[in-house]
């Protein structure tokens, strides 16, 4: 069985790093892995280094697209990815979260009749201004194997028309749904011990005897409207100057480039910015932080996998049950009522995180039924 595991972003990469371990360890023999780099994420911090930390192999091919505007590049994507689904005609293109690569390569799939696996299946935030949120459901929608993490998910896809109990053959007029659990949970059990043998970022960070709040912020819904970026920064501001806790920012490439043209770098004296952390070194950064604030979807879940509390700095999220477990909450517009609750969170941090995501066995459940689907055709 010959699969393309299409990836273009960070979290992608880590995604595919799951799989890819398996493949190796167990169907080494039965499923041949293509790896499909995009290039969505051009920084060699942002991408590159993360195949070599992480020992998967390096892609089969790199698309090389590199930044544009959303629509550039989509097109640029899907004009490559299709020639690279001709090459290697794949049995099934497995594709994970929402990125514009997601996108492109469910639409090249579809319109070549190449069955499509969607891993993180099933998640909305309800908002269609996020660009992510109209890639996800036109993966989901493309797809013949659908792999919801959560219980949520497989409702947001009833809810759309989605069948639970579809029997074979599977196609994208009769997919095939899964509650297959979080494959970031996979990474995160077998990363964790081997990130604080290899770091060293809290002793170069000086951050032995600091508490600190780690903060990430990336989506454009955040980064590029001025006003919506200069408010985060002075809630970060906020907690550096009234709180007893330092602000440690891995600042992301594009937030960096658009800090600097909407003139908002004064805002940044008080905290601690870095440049984009590697794997190993964002997983012990997460492990010592009092708390996390972030939008990204997979740091929200990286937060509840090491017991962390987590502000989401946005107005909704996909992964609901960690509101629901208290271990995090929606950032409040007030910068007062925002302060109150990061002294919540620093004072009363909580103490429950109910197994929502899994057994930590994903990536063997999501092979076994990629086999089994590649059987049922054969």
């Amino acid at each position: 069985m010959k699969i393309c595991n299409v990836v273009g972003a960070r979290p992608q990469i880590i995604k595919a790093a799951a799989l890819s371990r398996v493949i190796k360890e167990s169907f080494n023999n039965e499923i041949e892995d293509i790896i499909i780099h995009t290039g969505q994420h051009y920084d060699l911090n942002m991408s590159e280094v993360f195949f070599n930390e992480m020992e998967i192999p390096l892609p089969t091919e790199n698309l090389g697209i590199g930044s544009a505007s959303h629509s550039i590049q989509t097109a640029k994507m899907l004009e490559k990815i299709e020639q690279v689904f001709i090459k290697y005609n794949p049995d099934i293109v497995v594709l994970y979260g929402d990125t514009n690569s997601t996108l492109a390569a469910s639409i090249s799939a579809i319109k070549m009749n190449i069955p499509v696996a969607h891993i993180e299946a099933g998640l909305r935030s309800f908002n269609k201004k996020m660009p992510e949120e109209i890639n996800r459901i036109v993966c989901d929608h493309s797809s013949t194997l659908l792999f919801s993490p959560t219980i949520t998910g497989l409702k947001n896809l009833q809810n759309e028309g989605f069948h639970l109990d579809s029997t074979p053959p599977y196609s994208s007029n009769n997919p095939a749904v899964f509650l297959s659990g979080d494959i970031m949970y996979d990474n995160s059990l077998f990363y964790r011990d081997k990130a604080f043998r290899l770091s060293n970022i809290i002793e170069k960070l000086k951050l032995d005897d600091k508490k600190f709040v780690l903060a990430t912020i990336h989506r454009n819904t955040n980064t590029d409207e001025p006003n919506r970026l200069k408010d985060i920064l002075e809630k970060l501001n906020a907690i550096a100057t009234q709180t007893n806790y330092s602000v440690v920012f891995p600042i992301h490439p594009r937030t960096k480039k658009l800090i600097k043209e909407f003139d908002l770098a004064y805002l940044l004296q008080n905290i601690i910015v870095i440049e984009p952390l590697s794997f190993f070194d964002m997983i012990v950064m997460e492990n010592y932080a009092s708390l996390i604030l972030t939008d990204s979807g997979g740091v929200q879940k990286e937060a509840y996998f090491y017991h962390k509390p987590c502000i989401i700095m946005r107005q909704e999220t996909e992964w609901i049950e960690i509101l629901q477990a208290g271990a995090g909450a929606l950032e409040p517009q007030n910068i007062d009522e925002f302060i109150s609750l990061v002294n919540k969170f620093i004072n009363h941090p909580p103490t429950i995180f109910p197994a929502y995501f899994g057994n930590g066995h994903t990536a063997q459940y999501i092979c076994e039924k990629l086999l089994f689907f590649n059987n049922l055709k054969s």
